[in-house]
């Protein structure tokens, strides 16, 4: 239960931090493939399947919302006011996973010429959604003037932006602010949760977009990892590697807009603190793959 839950927590920082997606979160910290994998069960899977599913996220889910609780009420300031620090404390955590992940996937990632073009491929991808995001006007919509049109463009968007959560290397609020929803939406839950409900129906329909896109892109990307593991795993590595630019330019995309990450700007030691982080997590899963915690006979 508590390790699900300090996953889900990891998650919803590296969520509420410009650039930073939380499935490369979930991806460094070796769970990303129960993570899919739960949601497949759920939506897809027989009862006792979905169940297994459903209490797995339930735990993750947990430990995500304590997370982004916290960084709404306290840390998004400070990540604003030292959003360069935080920034190369991420460029640490990507740089640290990256031989972690080649290393826990070495025989996956052996043959090469099969993957490398997937690798250009999600570089290719990130870098040019981060460039996306930092040209296109963020002017936002209005959800209080429902119509036809914007039920279908709200769904469209809650389709795309929750399947750029799944993947490591994309946030899905990064495709919020690309579309100028970001802004709108936001805002629409502030005026919910103070019980003015003009835009419900908006909401709702970007709901169900979120529904029918985390339904549709797990089966895609859990039946890629279990077919074609090594252009799977050399795509994420290539999304991995753009997130680093993106997370370069994430000051750029707040509220008010920071200078890009720079070698002026740049914290060496919150890189060091990050490399830190992910070497000290691996060190403890191959702890644990070597001592796994006994289970008493009676709770089996």
């Amino acid at each position: 239960m508590l390790k699900e839950a300090a996953d889900g927590f990891c998650m919803a920082l590296a969520d509420s931090a410009p650039g930073v997606s939380g499935g490369t979160v979930a991806f460094i910290m070796g769970f990303y493939d129960q993570f899919i994998g739960s949601i497949n069960q759920l939506v897809f899977g027989n009862k006792e399947e979905k169940l297994k599913g459903l209490k797995y996220l339930l735990k993750l889910g947990i430990g995500w919302v304590i997370g982004m609780g916290l960084a709404v009420m306290i840390l998004n300031a400070a990540f604003e006011q030292h959003i360069h620090f935080v920034s190369s404390l991420f460029i640490g955590f990507i740089v640290g996973a990256l031989p972690v992940v080649c290393y826990d996937e070495a025989e996956t990632i052996r043959p090469w010429k099969k993957g490398l073009a997937y690798l250009v491929l999600g570089i290719l991808l990130v870098v040019g959604v981060t460039v996306l995001n930092t040209q296109v006007s963020t002017s936002s919509m209005d959800l209080s003037a429902f119509s036809p049109v914007l039920a279908i463009e709200l769904f469209v968007i809650g389709m795309i932006a929750v399947s750029a959560m799944f993947l490591p290397g994309i946030s899905g609020s990064t495709m919020l602010l690309i579309f100028g929803a970001y802004v709108p939406i936001m805002s629409s839950l502030r005026d919910l949760m103070q019980l003015n409900f003009d835009c419900l129906p908006a909401l709702l329909m970007f709901v169900l977009g979120i529904v029918a896109g985390a339904a549709s892109v797990v089966k895609l990307i859990q039946a890629g990892l279990s077919r074609y593991r090594t252009q799977m795993i050399y795509f994420i590595l290539g999304m991995m590697i753009g997130s680093v630019y993106a997370v370069v330019m994430g000051p750029t995309t707040l509220d008010v807009p920071q200078a890009p990450l720079s070698l002026a700007n740049f914290s060496f030691l919150a890189c060091l603190i990050g490399v830190a982080l992910v070497l000290g997590m691996q060190a403890a899963k191959m702890h644990e793959e070597r001592h796994p915690a006994q289970v008493p006979a009676g709770n089996k």
